[in-house]
């Protein structure tokens, strides 16, 4: 087992309120069966990590929107509970933004990457990733950014449809303007309405070229960088299951070496300078090159694939390198499976592919998200309230609903753009 430091502990920050998100209770077991005493901001005392034995202490999120000035007013409080510096580890885009913007104010509690403020919003934020990947020479989507309502319509038009719709920073969305991060537009109209709404989304409208999901296609890469944007511990992997499927997070992951996507990875690191954890996704298109998709500065939720010989993972080489000890080379385990249980058992009904689930079988081991024999607490209560929220959404499903009345003796009719508008599309968590 690497050899972690038990005297400095961690804190694992995560901001959505997704009580599903396996990545998180990830990192608490990584560390926690390292010896490190973690710590975890979430949504909820209910929360099913919260029921880790790995975890120390959970500590409550910010209600309501978590504002920039009441973020660094929690952390610092978590602290002073916690009472000596520990690592800091945000799990979504939002955190790890936050974080880095305001490190200045964390530094001396929180050891942190050193790395400009602002790099990690300008990769999470898809429009200025498009440059970043232009500027680094980095297979990218053809990306258009559109000035105006009119300009979004002509490009749908000289392109063709369907394009790929998204919200540069889709961590600003509000779930109550009911707007998708991603969405596939299939008329100008439709874009030119998606345009309309860039003032309630908070961030730039971009029209994307549609990249059609195959076989295969779907590749990511997890990696942690230290100083000179060198890879500390890193691996790719292959996607195979996804929910929703074709579309989503990982279900059902594999290890396998792609050359092309780990040349992409470690170039758009020493173009940027990053340091810290790095989450990739890729799409191979028909010519059979890869194209970058969408970076996360963060853990995404299946790094434990990548896990090696010794149990070095992405989230214990952060740890190993912000302590000041070295990180030992691993040898990795090409081969090896991860499975989302919850995601992968819907994705598989959904897929209409009974037979997938021979892929289970995996060289060098399988790692499940959520249960785990040291650990079953969690596991427990994710099933009980994965279970509760279905039935509670058939029990809506079934309810009967008033009809609309008539308007001037006439029938409503669905607008078939405003449909296609939140189609979900192509991966890109």
């Amino acid at each position: 087992m690497t050899d972690l430091d038990p005297a400095v502990p961690a804190l694992v920050l995560r901001l959505d309120r997704n009580p599903f998100h396996h990545g998180t209770l990830g990192a608490v077991r990584s560390l926690g069966r390292a010896g490190v005493e973690v710590h975890a901001v979430v949504e909820s005392a209910r929360s099913p990590v919260a029921r880790s034995r790995h975890l120390h202490r959970a500590h409550p999120r910010p209600p309501g929107a978590p504002e920039p000035d009441a973020l660094v007013r929690t952390l610092l409080a978590v602290a002073d509970r916690i009472g000596r510096p520990a690592v800091l580890v945000p799990m979504d885009d939002l955190g790890a933004i936050r974080v880095a913007e305001h490190a200045d104010a964390l530094a001396g509690r929180y050891l942190l990457p050193a790395q400009p403020p602002g790099l990690p919003g300008r990769l999470a934020d898809k429009a200025e990733l498009a440059k970043v990947c232009a500027e680094a020479g980095i297979p990218h989507p053809d990306t258009f950014v559109p000035a105006s309502a009119a300009e979004a319509a002509d490009t749908v038009r000289r392109i063709g449809v369907p394009l790929v719709a998204k919200w540069s920073r889709p961590w600003l969305l509000d779930p109550a303007t009911g707007l998708r991060s991603t969405s596939l537009v299939a008329s100008p109209a439709a874009a030119a309405r998606l345009y309309e709404r860039r003032t309630a989304a908070g961030s730039t409208l971009l029209l994307q070229r549609y990249l059609p999901e195959r076989p295969h296609s779907d590749w990511f890469f997890h990696g942690c960088f230290g100083a000179g944007a060198v890879c500390l511990h890193g691996g790719t992997g292959r996607k195979e299951l996804s929910w929703p499927p074709r579309t989503g997070l990982t279900a059902l992951g594999r290890w396998k070496a792609e050359e092309t996507v780990t040349t992409a990875a470690l170039r758009l690191a020493r173009h940027t300078g990053y340091q810290g954890i790095l989450d990739l996704d890729f799409r191979r298109d028909t010519g059979g090159g890869c194209l970058l998709l969408d970076a996360n500065p963060r853990p995404g939720a299946q790094f434990r694939l990548f896990t090696g010989e010794d149990g070095l993972d992405v989230v214990r080489a952060l740890h190993l390198d912000l302590t000041g000890r070295p990180v030992p080379p691993s040898a990795g385990r090409p081969g090896r499976v991860f499975v989302a249980e919850n995601y992968a058992l819907l994705s598989a009904f959904a897929s209409a592919r009974p037979g997938r689930g021979v892929r289970l079988r995996a060289r060098r081991g399988v790692e499940t998200a959520w249960f785990a024999r040291d650990d079953p607490a969690p596991f427990a209560a994710m099933a009980g309230a994965w279970l509760g929220r279905g039935l509670a959404k058939g029990a809506r499903r079934l309810r009967p609903r008033a009809a609309p009345p008539p308007v001037h003796g006439t029938r409503p009719t669905p607008d078939p753009d405003t449909r296609n508008e939140s189609a979900p599309c192509t991966t890109w968590q």
